[in-house]
């Protein structure tokens, strides 16, 4: 088994962190330091991340988590802030999450010990939507809507079109839907920006067929045979 891979089945993180984390010198091979990214993993061979010595989880863990706000989506945080790892501290798997969700935004999360799944959900070229619930700052009309459809630039980049409905008009705040494919830091908050409406509050509410519902927040479930057969055939391709 490759390096990367052995670390991501162990829940530690993604298969791409993983690399990071040998690149740096934080991985041991049987006591030694391994930067060799494309290494094999033998039988008998003891791993160590950061000074812990791991071993791949034997079963799939997939959790879906309904972020609060003022949360760190992290495994942990250097400045001791609350991280989402606080809310599932009682799954006896290791787990990690599944891409970010802003600090100030809400909703829903993934976390799994699957490190291919986790890269693949988060990897551009699948194309995974992401659906938000957004309320802005003032009227959005018709034209900064069709903005947002065709594609805007957000500083060097130019998003992708976006899918975009009104939910519901106040006299000074605007609540919106809107789904994505990519996932740049803070876009859908620069998108808004970007055509003049200011993010009021954001909430992510899908990741793909994977729906928030009515799950409370700070709460989280584990996914549903379907959600989880949905996910075997988008990695099937």
């Amino acid at each position: 088994m490759r390096l990367n891979k052995y670390i991501a089945s162990a829940g530690i993180c993604s298969r791409r962190r993983a690399d990071a984390l040998t690149e740096d010198g934080n991985v041991k091979v049987n006591g030694l330091v391994v930067r060799e990214m494309g290494r094999d993993v033998k039988e008998g061979d003891v791993v160590e991340v950061s000074g812990r010595v791991i071993r791949p989880e034997t079963e799939r863990v997939c959790i879906v988590l309904n972020k609060p706000k003022g949360y760190i989506t992290s495994v942990r945080d250097a400045q001791k802030r609350p991280t989402v790892m606080d809310l599932v501290g009682d799954i006896p798997e290791r787990v990690f999450p599944v891409g970010r969700l802003d600090c100030d935004t809400s909703g829903l999360l993934i976390l799994t010990n699957d490190g291919a799944l986790s890269q693949m959900l988060t990897h551009p070229k699948h194309r995974i939507r992401k659906t938000y619930r957004a309320r802005v700052g003032g009227v959005l009309s018709d034209g900064r809507i069709a903005r947002l459809k065709k594609g805007v630039d957000i500083g060097g980049f130019v998003t992708s079109p976006a899918e975009l409905r009104v939910l519901r008009q106040a006299e000074r705040t605007t609540l919106v839907e809107i789904s994505i494919f990519e996932g740049k830091n803070h876009q859908v908050r620069r998108m808004f920006a970007a055509v003049g409406n200011k993010v009021v509050e954001l909430e992510r509410v899908a990741v793909g067929e994977i729906l928030l519902g009515r799950l409370r927040t700070g709460h989280y479930r584990k996914m549903t045979r379907p959600e989880l057969a949905y996910l075997g055939e988008l990695s099937r391709g």
